[in-house]
């Protein structure tokens, strides 16, 4: 008997326990949407999709695996947050305050973080892939470039551009993203700048006494300077499929 009573007695306490809790959370929500003051809250897997939360105090929160894709999140107070797992998504972090936040694997693809403030974040296995506004010392001149393959890969020449300058900002011997960035510019039709690239790229890659690479850069120069109805043999590689594929030519010479 005594045992039906203490087993009861624990079924009704962790009832007790998980009510309260989920009580809390629910009312965290509701504070957070109803004045965008939740420091320090309990938000863990909170649904946040398209919330405005502009200016919002989140400083200190918890907002592991929270779903805030595509929420809007201007000029927000996210200092020393968990955001571990979170999704972040076409998120606005225009001028938001990140220091010292867990992003670590967090999804900020297609997110926009313009003027963020991003230093001592953890950034182990974050997403970035296609976010605008990176800031230049949160990642490698290498993981620019191979985002901007990526996107000039995927048709979106303005974005692969932007990762370039970036890779290029950072690393200013690139050859490979000076070469890239001038297939890219040649893919809108930006002829002058394109061959501006090319022969940054020259120069450099006979510095570095990389032979492929001046080779290639020096195809694509004798095409830019080939009328455009011309046709001209520039061999292997052709820089003809450059035009469909930007990263299928490089990637022969420039794994990563």
């Amino acid at each position: 008997m005594k045992s039906q009573v203490l087993a009861t007695t624990l079924f009704l306490t962790i009832i007790s326990l998980t009510t309260r809790v989920e009580a809390a959370n629910s009312e965290h929500i509701r504070q957070l949407l109803s004045t965008k003051q939740c420091q320090n809250c309990d938000l863990v897997g909170a649904g946040l999709v398209l919330a405005d939360l502009t200016g919002a105090n989140l400083s200190g929160a918890n907002l592991a695996g929270a779903n805030l894709s595509r929420a809007n999140l201007t000029g927000a107070d996210l200092r020393g947050a968990n955001l571990a797992g979170a999704s972040l998504f076409g998120a606005n972090l225009n001028a938001a305050r990140l220091a010292g936040a867990n992003l670590a694997s967090a999804d900020f693809r297609n997110s926009y973080l313009v003027n963020a403030e991003l230093t001592g974040v953890n950034l182990n296995s974050t997403y970035l892939q296609g976010a605008i506004g990176i800031p230049t010392q949160i990642a490698t001149p290498e993981e620019f470039y191979a985002w901007g393959i990526a996107e000039a890969q995927k048709g979106n020449t303005q974005q692969a551009i932007d990762y370039f300058n970036q890779a290029i900002a950072t690393k200013t011997d690139y050859g490979e993203a000076y070469l890239a960035r001038g297939v890219a510019r040649y893919q809108i039709l930006d002829r002058q700048g394109a061959f501006k690239d090319a022969e940054i790229a020259a120069k450099v890659f006979t510095e570095q006494k990389n032979a492929p690479g001046t080779q290639t850069a020096q195809a694509f120069i004798k095409e830019l300077q080939t009328p455009p109805d011309g046709k001209v043999n520039v061999g292997k590689p052709s820089f003809f499929d450059f035009l469909g594929s930007l990263g299928s030519v490089l990637l022969q010479f420039f794994p990563f």
